[in-house]
């Protein structure tokens, strides 16, 4: 057997959610605007956001060093804050939720190669941080996952698996390390 022969490799139909024409004027506007608005100008940023399909909710404080690959596959609840040098890697969906902080220099991965595969397959998978969550600084989550309501993770944890409400989470992988409150 052969091993990652990339010139089979394909993107399967419809994997970005728009054509090609809408993907680069996102790259275009997130770097031109997105990105080199000032702090204070979250309302903005949310508009922008908006404008390419995301769904953010009321008051989201969003910085302008994040980065989101395809705005139409993210949701954001109310009240949450985005911090800098984000990466919402959203080849696949990525809902926050209300309340939450995702600190900076996080990177929530929504997609993978399916390595096994000649082909080396992309593939998306729905990551769901649900209400009242954080991610410490520097937080990387996988495909797939969902951190339950409440939960905290810790500085430069990596998530693999499902971590389950009102925990506080560490480590790499993460696990948990104690209840949120007692």
């Amino acid at each position: 057997m052969q091993i990652q022969q990339l010139n089979k490799s394909i993107l399967p139909k419809n994997f970005r959610g728009r054509n090609a024409f809408t993907v680069q004027l996102w790259w275009l506007v997130q770097s031109l605007f997105f990105g080199t608005s000032p702090q204070f100008m979250y309302g903005f940023r949310r508009f922008l956001l908006r404008l390419f399909g995301a769904k953010i909710g009321k008051k989201v404080i969003i910085r302008p060093t994040v980065r989101t690959t395809y705005p139409w596959k993210v949701s954001i609840g109310d009240f949450s804050w985005i911090g800098d040098d984000v990466v919402l890697y959203s080849l696949g969906e990525i809902e926050i939720g209300n309340n939450v902080v995702i600190s900076q220099k996080s990177y929530l991965c929504a997609a993978s190669h399916d390595y096994t595969r000649e082909d080396f397959l992309i593939y998306s998978k729905k990551i769901t941080i649900k209400d009242q969550c954080w991610l410490a600084a520097d937080v990387f989550v996988a495909p797939g996952i969902t951190i339950e309501k409440g939960t905290v993770v810790g500085s430069r944890s990596s998530v693999y698996k499902n971590l389950p409400e009102n925990k506080v989470c560490m480590g790499n992988p993460a696990k948990v390390i104690k209840n949120r409150f007692s």
